[in-house]
């Protein structure tokens, strides 16, 4: 079979699939054009609780946290990690309605080259949201005094960002096809969005906290996205194998931490697939 002819199979691989996606994708945008107020509240609330947290902390003796020079910061890293994972935890909601208002049901029956591509399409824009969110965080923290991390401390951002959301992501559309509606939905992100923050090192290190709090905040997966940022801000010399934590099991690395948060990804991607198989079949 020629390539020409293979691309033209409708499949995953098929150049339908590349454009069904892209459309899909493209309805997110023009419903976000028509409702920017979602757009300016998810870039404004990271910013004020950048300026507000470092305000309040600005007056802590130096030192207190960490090599930090400031607690502005210290807080960038924690502010651009929960951002993304606050963005990538309501991805679930326009497929959520989408499904209660019947459109969902209506892509379900279309000649799709891939139902996939409707996941794909809701990946691709919280993707693209959350790395505008962390431009303005990067860029604010700059004027607050946080500086930059060299080129491939911009990479290593990046790639934490990416995997973070990738991973969140699917935790998302997984509960989008496993609850009965939003609100049962809206009540998950609630239960678990602030829970998750407070035990992790967004807001202080580990040895701010009790003994039991510490074992907690090593073991999340924000935390694991949170030291590996922090770290290639305050060390322009950074190596994959500098320690970024000393947790109360042991200490952990810079690759090591990125390992294991793309591990958690990879998993969440693939314990969802069964169910996403079922509800899209």
């Amino acid at each position: 079979m020629s390539t020409a002819a293979a691309t033209a199979v409708p499949g995953i691989l098929s150049a339908e699939f590349v454009q069904e996606t892209l459309a899909l994708t493209r309805r997110l945008f023009i419903q976000l054009q028509r409702r920017p107020s979602t757009l300016v509240a998810g870039v404004v609330q990271p910013l004020i609780w950048l300026v507000l947290f470092g305000a309040l902390f600005q007056n802590v003796p130096q030192g207190l946290f960490g090599e930090s020079t400031n607690y502005g910061q210290f807080l960038c890293a924690g502010i651009i990690v929960f951002t993304a994972f606050s963005g990538a935890l309501n991805a679930g909601l326009p497929v959520m309605f989408d499904r209660e208002f019947g459109f969902l049901n209506r892509l379900l029956v279309a000649p799709l080259a891939s139902r996939f591509s409707i996941v794909l399409a809701s990946a691709l824009f919280i993707t693209t949201l959350s790395l505008i969110q962390v431009g303005a965080i990067a860029s604010l923290g700059v004027l607050l005094g946080t500086g930059l991390p060299n080129l491939a401390g911009i990479g290593v951002v990046l790639a934490t960002v990416l995997i973070l959301v990738f991973g969140v992501t699917a935790l998302s559309l997984g509960l989008t096809f496993a609850l009965p509606g939003h609100i049962e939905l809206l009540a998950v992100i609630f239960v678990i969005n602030l829970p998750l923050l407070f035990a992790s090192t967004a807001l202080v290190p580990l040895s701010f906290m009790p003994r039991w709090l510490q074992w907690i905040a090593s073991l999340n997966p924000l935390s694991l996205a949170i030291e590996p940022i922090r770290y290639v801000y305050l060390h322009p010399d950074w190596r994959l194998s500098d320690v970024v934590m000393v947790a109360p099991w042991g200490s952990l690395s810079l690759g090591a931490a990125l390992l294991i948060l793309l591990a958690v990804a990879l998993g969440m991607s693939l314990l969802i697939q069964p169910l996403l198989r079922r509800r899209l079949a």
